[in-house]
């Protein structure tokens, strides 16, 4: 029988846990046949704390780990009983995920947009932005448009009573 990736359900928090653990039982009980991968998808981004640029990883799906394998009982019970898991997808049948589904999950994991992390904080337009970093740092503006693309926003700061445009990096900002 063919392995078949199956979502199964964690604690929020606890998903590096519940991969740890099971890849452990996996190893212990010799189960690489039936049990083939075990995934926690997760990306790069930018968070700025206190003036100061922190690279960390955070999950594409939090609560949720993804698994190769061949259902039977023994599998089901293994992953079921792991410390941190509340259950599949599907519940006590567990469903499968559909090949594209497979396709675009592995996309995410094999090909990550790695060219530069992206920041931790969407915008908004409209929305009221202080400046933190450059020529503007503390000026207060309103966000007028926004290049994902490229990581930049068009913001319009007040200066000498007049609104004018300042394009800014993701990172030079910071919402209020």
């Amino acid at each position: 029988m063919v392995n078949q990736w199956y979502v199964v359900h964690t604690y929020s928090g606890h998903e590096d846990k519940v991969k740890k653990n099971l890849e452990m039982a996996i190893t212990n009980l010799n189960m690489h046949d039936v049990i083939s991968q075990i995934l926690v998808p997760t990306e790069e981004v930018v968070e700025v704390k206190q003036n100061k640029k922190r690279i960390k990883r955070r999950k594409f799906y939090p609560g949720y780990v993804f698994v190769e394998m061949t259902v039977n009982n023994t599998t089901f019970w293994l992953i079921r009983n792991t410390v941190g898991v509340t259950g599949f997808l599907g519940g006590v049948k567990p469903v499968p995920m559909a090949q594209n589904e497979v396709e675009s999950l592995l996309d995410i994991v094999i090909n990550p947009d790695a060219s530069k992390p992206r920041p931790a904080v969407s915008f908004e337009k409209e929305e009221n932005v202080r400046i933190i970093e450059g020529p503007f740092k503390h000026f207060i503006g309103i966000v007028d448009e926004i290049n994902h693309e490229r990581g930049k926003l068009r913001v319009m700061v007040t200066i000498f009573g007049r609104p004018t445009p300042v394009e800014l990096d993701f990172l030079q900002v910071e919402k209020m």
